[in-house]
């Protein structure tokens, strides 16, 4: 169900892994690889998103899959909220 003014990030969104044909919504060079919920949380609580974790739901496409998904604000296009937490992923795997 839609939340006003919020956003499902799922983290097939942003996994440079999958096609985009099978959900992934960033460039390539954006993605990256197999991102966790626990990454995406911390990078869209690094980005002031207020993130807020459901880990028991499954991605439409692949039902099958227990991938969890993320709800963050709403604050510009999913595509862009999607390559800034990806990005911000990144320089939180490098700090590591």
């Amino acid at each position: 169900m839609k939340k006003k003014g919020r956003a499902i990030i799922w983290p097939v969104y942003l996994d440079g892994s999958k096609p985009r044909s099978g959900g992934r919504i960033i460039s390539s060079e954006d993605a990256v690889h197999e991102p966790r919920l626990n990454e995406i949380e911390a990078a869209a609580d690094k980005l002031g998103l207020h993130p807020e974790v459901e880990p028991h739901k499954a991605y439409p496409g692949s039902w099958w899959e227990i991938s969890g998904r993320v709800w963050v604000d709403e604050v510009a296009p999913k595509s862009e909220i999607a390559r800034d937490i990806a990005s911000a992923i990144q320089n939180l795997r490098q700090k590591k």
